[in-house]
């Protein structure tokens, strides 16, 4: 694959604010609303997630658990808040493998550190990547595949964001394809990028179930392949690129609960009991697997901890053998 540059994270984020004070005296907690952190736009697979994971957590705590979309540098800007936030509880980041795994393997400096900077609470759930296109563009995975390989660097292909982890699916599928170029689009979340693929602005997008799975069954967006070793039970009619020529293409991101270092354990350890409370609830494994989520099972925090440094310790070697950097 061919080294290239691409843009790194805004300047702005250097500007995200100082170091965590220190966390207040603890009363009952929690005792007033809790905000939960997402890195990318509205109507992406991580937001459609986790208003989901926040309507229920708020109900079990007792308190409103507000959603608030920090988009951006696939996910790096509400990380680093996040990591700046004070360590109390009341500041939350639903974290991804964009942001967790692939952008600070990526980035030469990405502002902040998977594993020092957090408080890792639960696990929610694993989803695989996908490619869709817009229905009168290609049919099957091949199809699109022939249609770049005949247009080196002209076909747009469309992203959640610069640095994540549909950006790294994106360049994986072209190096498994054969080392092909495709002109890729990064947006600021799944949501805007998989509107412009229904709208034609651009043909292909690579994302999640979570965002294209309706508009697929609506005949709005082709889902081409799933990034998978196997069908999703949600939407068996997809192939996997698999079973279609390229073995080694295989891509997923994640859905975890983080606090910022030092958040108190009595406080981590509500967190996590009221998410474990939601996850064992059925209307909620439900909704997961609709959107071909697969629920973590008996989910910890230290469990969570070392799904998150292992998700990254498998990228790491992928990432270096590309050559891709973010300056």
């Amino acid at each position: 694959m061919n080294r290239r540059n691409v843009l790194g994270l805004p300047l702005a984020i250097g500007a995200a604010g100082g170091l965590p004070a220190p966390a207040r005296a603890q009363g009952v907690f929690p005792d007033r609303p809790i905000r939960l952190l997402i890195g990318f736009a509205a109507g992406g697979p991580t937001d459609i997630v986790g208003r989901r994971f926040a309507d229920r957590l708020g109900a079990v705590l007792g308190q409103p658990v507000v959603v608030e979309n920090r988009s951006g540098a696939s996910g790096a800007i509400a990380s680093v808040e996040a990591a700046r936030a004070r360590p109390d509880g009341y500041t939350l980041l639903l974290a991804t493998s964009s942001s967790h795994a692939i952008y600070v393997s990526l980035a030469v400096r990405p502002g902040f550190d998977p594993m020092a900077d957090y408080a890792a609470v639960a696990l929610i759930g694993v989803v695989p990547m996908v490619i869709g296109a817009h229905p009168a563009f290609a049919a099957n995975l091949p199809e699109a595949l022939g249609k770049i390989r005949a247009a080196p660097g002209e076909i747009a292909l469309a992203t959640s964001g610069n640095g994540g982890i549909a950006h790294f699916a994106s360049e994986l599928l072209l190096h498994q394809a054969g080392g092909l170029r495709a002109n890729l689009v990064h947006y600021r979340g799944g949501g805007p990028a998989v509107q412009d693929a229904i709208a034609g602005h651009v043909p292909l997008v690579v994302e999640t179930f979570a965002t294209t799975l309706e508009h697929h069954r609506a005949g709005r967006l082709r889902i081409l392949a799933a990034f998978a070793e196997r069908r999703s039970a949600a939407a068996p009619d997809v192939p996997t690129a698999i079973e279609q020529g390229l073995p080694g293409m295989l891509a997923n991101t994640y859905n975890a609960l983080l606090a910022p270092a030092g958040t108190p354990a009595p406080v981590v350890a509500r967190l996590a009991e009221a998410t474990a409370k939601v996850a064992a609830e059925p209307e909620f494994q439900a909704f997961l697997r609709s959107v071909s989520v697969e629920p973590a099972s008996a989910s910890t925090p230290e469990r969570t901890a070392e799904f998150i440094r292992s998700e990254r310790a498998k990228w790491e070697p992928i990432i270096r053998a590309t050559g891709l950097r973010i300056e």
